[in-house]
């Protein structure tokens, strides 16, 4: 078994693009600009409003936080929106999810300019990421694709078999691997909450991606041998061993699944910290012009 280093991996992207944008600056270009928009207290949306502002203050990236209590209005929130679209100083830009029940999330994504949704939710990027053109591919599934690959995971010809269908990571995650590309060029099968026999399909896996988002669902009878897992879940849960009172876990019950696998992501370090990297090569790519929508 060979553990999947995100931590590595988001590092080397980091520097990565760390270099890039100061050759940008040195040409006498401005350096890119990412933009957030955070409505509400929810405490773990502020965290990763706090990790992406460092991580682009560690590349070079410049950025601006918009924060604005519970109660704003879904009217407020669309004028917030309308500014930063036409705001040219600003390459791209997200509304953290989830936003007060009183707001249409679906509205405001869809207010977004396409071409400054660096968060890829977009009906437009989804739409032309299934048609394999040009577009922002969001971050969870752009960071999962970039682990297989920095691997050196061969995908072509394998049975992947994604858990979770949500439009954030598993219909898109399964589209990626499903089309002609490397990586990709995978039988792609998604299961959910109706699917019948799940452990019967798992066992046919070569690359298992649970994102079911229920705490280590995903056990050792449920995973055959040399299998690729990559675990997309994130849970917190009470701990009497850790000085904070909790620990976090995923959806694989790492312990006895590692000891069947080929590779696997742990938790935390695997997918998580590919997450932010992925929006910061997304920002880079909309300074840049790169993706045409």
């Amino acid at each position: 078994m060979k553990l999947i280093d995100g931590k590595a991996i988001a590092a080397d992207i980091r520097n990565e693009i760390k270099a890039e944008v100061a050759a940008m600056i040195d040409a006498g270009r401005d350096a890119p600009h990412l933009a957030a928009v955070i409505v509400g207290d929810n405490p773990a949306s502020h965290t990763y409003v706090n990790s992406k502002e460092n991580a682009c203050r560690e590349v070079g990236i410049v950025s601006s936080v918009y924060r604005h209590d519970k109660d704003t209005s879904e009217k407020e929130l669309l004028e917030i929106v309308d500014f930063l679209n036409n705001d040219d100083d600003i390459d791209g830009f997200i509304v953290q999810l989830p936003l007060p029940e009183h707001i249409d999330e679906k509205m405001i994504i869809e207010r977004i300019r396409p071409s400054k949704d660096v968060d890829g939710f977009h009906p437009v990027n989804i739409g032309r990421m299934v048609q394999g053109k040009s577009a922002f591919i969001s971050a969870t599934p752009l960071g999962i694709l970039e682990l297989v690959k920095r691997t050196g995971i061969e995908t072509e010809g394998k049975h992947c078999v994604v858990l979770g269908r949500s439009n954030i990571v598993g219909t898109p995650v399964s589209i990626l691997f499903s089309r002609k590309s490397n990586p990709g060029n995978c039988t792609v099968t998604v299961c959910h909450s109706r699917t019948q026999n799940i452990k019967d399909i798992t066992l046919q896996a070569d690359i298992l991606i649970a994102a079911i988002g229920q705490p280590e669902f995903v056990t050792a009878d449920m995973v055959k041998k040399d299998a690729v897992v990559i675990d997309v879940g994130i849970h917190r849960i009470p701990s009497e061993k850790t000085k904070s009172g909790f620990r976090l876990i995923g959806d694989v019950k790492f312990e006895e699944v590692s000891k069947k696998c080929s590779f696997i992501t742990p938790v935390p370090g695997g997918v998580g910290p590919m997450t932010i990297a992925s929006l910061l090569m997304n920002t880079l790519k909309a300074a840049k012009k790169e993706i045409y929508v």
